[in-house]
Order: C-alpha cells, then sequence, then structure tokens
C-alpha cells in the first residue's frame, strides 16, 4: 500500500509542481500589482462595488478593491478557487481510470494488496497532492504580502486556505465518480464539471431567487469576500460538502469494488 502511495506521489509530482507555482505565482504577481494600481483602485473602488450583480458576483460589494485584503479577496481568491478546483478534479477524474486505461492494471491488480487498500492508497495520495498544492500556494501569497510589508489577517488566510482544501475535496470526491465508473480518460468532463460548479455558485450570486440554494455547490463556502469581511461560514454549506464527500467516496468504493475491471 506504501508503494503505491508513493508511487502515485512520484507520478503525479510533475503535474503537481507545475499547478501550484503556476497558480500561487498568479496570485504573488497579482499581489505585487497591488502597490502599482494601489491610487487608481482608490477612484475605481466606489464604481467597482456599485456595478450591481457584477459586484455581488466577485464580492466587490462586500470588500473594498482599494483595501489589500480587498484586492486579495477579489483578485487572488478567485485565481485560487477556480485554479485549485480545476486541478482538484483533473487529479480525480483519472485516478482510478488510467489504470485500464493504460492497461497498467493487470499488473497493478495482480499484487498481493486488495482492491480496496489500493483505492485507499491513491486517495491519500491525492489527498495529500491537494494539502501540497494549498501550502505551495498559500507561502507564495504569504511570500507576496511580506514583500508589499502589508499585515497578514492571519485568522482569515487560514480559514480562506482551510475552504479552499475542503471545496479541493469535495470537487475530487464527485469527479472520483467518474473515475470510477469509465475505463477511459474523462479528463474533459472532469474540468467542466468544476467549471459547472464555479458557474453555479457565480450565476447564484447575481440571479436573486438562486441564492437561497448556493450551499448546494461547493464554492459557497469558500468566497474570499465574505471570510476576509469576517462573514460567519453558512453552516449548511459546511454540512452540505461533508455529505457530498462521504456519498460520493462511498459510491465511488462501492462501484469500484463491483466493477469488472478492463
Amino acid at each position: 500500500m506504501l508503494s503505491i502511495f508513493k508511487h502515485e506521489l512520484k507520478l503525479n509530482l510533475k503535474s503537481l509542481l507545475i499547478w501550484s507555482l503556476s497558480v500561487g505565482g498568479l496570485g504573488f504577481v497579482c499581489l505585487l500589482m497591488y502597490t502599482s494600481m494601489e491610487g487608481e483602485m482608490m477612484d475605481m473602488a466606489d464604481t467597482f462595488s456599485n456595478m450591481g450583480a457584477f459586484s455581488d458576483a466577485f464580492g466587490m460589494s462586500t470588500l473594498s478593491i482599494a483595501t489589500i485584503n480587498g484586492f486579495f479577496a477579489t483578485e487572488v481568491g478567485t485565481v485560487h478557487g477556480l485554479g485549485s478546483a480545476l486541478f482538484a478534479a483533473l487529479l480525480a477524474t483519472v485516478l482510478l481510470s488510467k489504470e485500464e486505461d493504460a492497461h497498467t492494471g493487470e499488473f497493478l491488480f495482480s499484487l498481493p494488496v486488495s482492491r480496496g487498500m489500493t483505492v485507499l492508497a491513491k486517495l491519500l495520495s491525492l489527498l495529500a497532492e491537494l494539502v501540497i498544492f494549498t501550502l505551495i500556494c498559500g507561502a507564495l501569497y504569504i511570500l507576496g504580502f511580506a514583500a508589499l510589508k502589508e499585515d497578514i489577517s492571519w485568522k482569515e488566510m487560514m480559514i480562506f486556505l482551510g475552504s479552499m482544501l475542503l471545496m479541493n475535496i469535495e470537487i475530487s470526491a464527485v469527479a472520483l465518480i467518474i473515475s470510477a465508473c469509465s475505463a477511459r480518460n474523462r479528463m474533459g468532463i472532469g474540468l467542466g464539471l468544476a467549471l459547472i460548479f464555479y458557474s453555479y455558485d457565480l450565476i447564484g450570486r447575481v440571479v436573486p431567487d438562486m441564492k437561497d440554494y448556493l450551499f448546494l455547490g461547493p464554492f459557497s463556502y469558500t468566497n474570499a469576500s465574505e471570510i476576509f469581511a469576517g462573514k460567519e461560514t453558512p453552516a449548511a454549506a459546511l454540512i452540505t460538502g461533508a455529505a457530498v464527500i462521504i456519498t460520493a467516496l462511498l459510491a465511488s468504493f462501492t462501484i469500484y469494488m463491483k466493477k469488472d475491471l478492463a
């Protein structure tokens, strides 16, 4: 089991570094732009906060983009949310199906390790990769604040990174069902799933009738503007997220354990 865990980490190391440095690096660059744009942001803050649905969708009506926290939440928060969701979906969608697609399952499942332990090892490697991704991105964001000599709201930053990690786990759990059901690479479906979740949250914040149903999507508890504004995370969203993770993992295990492997 440990060998499978290490093999998965080694196999995805390059992808992990590329994605984490790309997403975290983009957030770092965005933060460095704050100083040069601070003057213009002061002039545009009121305009951006009064653009109706557009302001609500990107959190500009919650926090002023003229402040470092508001700028981080609206700019970096969006980049990290979408980038990490795509990475999580990408990893999970091929986690199980790649063995059949690449015809490596013949060797893997001939090892003296049960199918259940194999899946568990893969899941633990997926979790480790998501944690490492979050830590690398978080370190780059903190480095950005340090470069600007700006104070970091540590509590809000930790809540932001923790909620993003939970969101990535939820998206991965749902994408894992696709991987368990398929014998082919369905990467496109997984990436599309992440974009659907993001679009659902974006539209839900614009359409008044949908706001009461935002808790159904994984992005509902990761809104950076609300987190840095000190608002409490909706309990219904967290409970729904936990329920989805547990249900999706159980469904994936059940499907894959009973599946006739090609």
